[in-house]
């Protein structure tokens, strides 16, 4: 795969899409961007440039959400630059557990990603106030326009991953993994709605609040009592693509797309009052 480098994007508005919203459903593609700046491809190892932990194809898999009049926010940046659903201080989200970080210098494999010692302290302070933060500062707006038009909002933190990563998880993922944090990010019948439509259905398989409960995002906008009700799906890559590589296979994710406009349509029709 050929490097996904580009010229140093010059303000958030280069790095970012975010389009408002018609319904309370905002979802959010933290990972789903590849492109490296030209000025750290050159420090960066051929594997790193071919971006192998990218949320593959997430933004295709919901596009008729965002059709339907979902808000929506993805980044062009590669989650190797900063990873959007990290704390800023970079404290572990699953202690004990591998921590990829704010900005990585290791793939999901333990591969190095610099050809140097990798990102500063003072790197990572100048990404996470160039990159991270416009990001969140876009995705707490969208959810405040949302709260005002409908008066609460719901967030979807949309990802995938290979179905198998062993030095992040033992054995092999779920077809689908919801995280709500425990039930603290959301109203337990918007999960419970969930977990009932999954289980009303074989072909897939799912848990909740297994290996992932939700990164960042989930974590600290998942609010109930404020009106913002937050959960995480990660999906297994096995679902709808190659995961030899990065192919999209359309037989393959029509079943998913079809269960995932469900799941949606829960989460668009749930009203907390």
């Amino acid at each position: 795969m050929r490097p996904r480098a580009g010229p140093e994007p010059a303000d958030a508005a280069t790095v970012i899409s975010a389009h408002p919203g018609r319904t309370p459903l905002v979802i959010s593609l933290p990972h789903v961007g590849q492109q490296v700046p030209a000025d750290l491809a050159g420090r960066m190892t051929a594997r790193a440039l071919a971006v192998p932990d990218t949320d593959w194809h997430v933004e295709r898999l919901y596009s008729f959400a965002r059709d339907e009049g979902a808000a929506w926010l993805e980044p062009s940046l590669s989650r190797y630059v900063v990873d959007l659903n990290r704390p800023p201080d970079d404290a572990a989200l699953y202690p004990g557990q591998v921590s990829t970080g704010l900005c990585p210098s290791q793939t999901f494999d333990g591969e190095p990603l610099y050809r140097d010692a990798g990102p500063s302290k003072a790197e990572i302070a100048a990404r996470r106030e160039r990159y991270w933060a416009p990001y969140h500062a876009a995705l707490a707006r969208l959810l405040d326009e949302a709260r005002a038009r409908h008066g609460y909002a719901v967030l979807l933190d949309a990802h995938s991953i290979r179905s198998e990563v062993p030095r992040l998880f033992a054995g092999r993922l779920p077809d689908i993994n919801l995280g709500t944090n425990e039930g603290r990010s959301c109203d337990r019948r918007l999960s419970d709605s969930l977990v009932a439509l999954l289980r009303a259905q074989t072909r897939f398989s799912h848990v909740l609040d297994g290996r992932f409960k939700g990164g960042y995002i989930t974590r600290h906008y998942g609010q109930p009592a404020s009106g913002v009700h937050a959960l995480q799906i990660e999906l297994a890559q096995s679902g709808y693509m190659d995961e030899s590589g990065t192919r999209y296979e359309d037989r393959r994710a029509a079943p998913l797309i079809e269960l995932l406009r469900k799941v949606v349509g829960a989460l668009r029709a749930f009203n907390p009052a």
